[in-house]
């Protein structure tokens, strides 16, 4: 099955300029280019293969580092959460609650952008960028106080910021 192969792709090549031409090269031209052409199939094995092979075994291994990572965060602070969770929570009056929020968000280093009442113990905030971290441990702290989120909606900015719109109510 192989000879069946073989033998037309020999006599076409035989019969091609190139194969002419390859005939006329001294042996040791033939024998460099076959080197040549060895080590440049090497070369585009490793950049075509290996290498992105490599890559991707690397940013695999970062990846699963920092899930670990992550992994052992929560972990560690699963008690604390379950603990805060269980608590009773205090009850914010709802003419106070716009109060509250200002004064929470800028002891957590937030700058509030707008701030309107929806109804009676329910307050729509447009904060302006800020950390991802303190906006979260803002977050906690109102629901220390018996402020609930009811809905959230966050952008990304390109520094690492987060633009937060927020609604907020007393109580469940």
């Amino acid at each position: 099955m192989l000879d069946a192969i073989r033998a037309p792709l020999q006599t076409q090549w035989q019969a091609s300029t190139l194969g002419a031409r390859w005939r006329t090269l001294p042996q040791r031209d033939r024998v460099a280019l076959v080197g040549l052409g060895l080590f440049l199939g090497l070369v585009l094995l490793y950049v075509l293969l290996w290498l992105p092979a490599e890559r991707g075994l690397a940013s695999a291994r970062e990846h699963f580092e920092h899930q670990r990572g992550l992994h052992a965060y929560l972990q560690t602070h699963a008690p604390r959460a379950r603990l805060l969770q269980s608590r009773p929570q205090g009850q914010v009056d709802p003419e106070r609650l716009q109060g509250l929020v200002t004064a929470t968000a800028t002891a957590q280093g937030l700058a509030v952008e707008r701030i309107d009442s929806d109804a009676p113990g329910a307050v729509q905030v447009n904060l302006q960028p800020a950390p991802f971290p303190s906006l979260l441990r803002w977050f906690g702290v109102l629901e220390g106080q018996g402020v609930h989120i009811d809905e959230a909606g966050l952008d990304r900015n390109e520094d690492g910021r987060v633009t937060a719109r927020v609604s907020l109510k007393v109580g469940g």
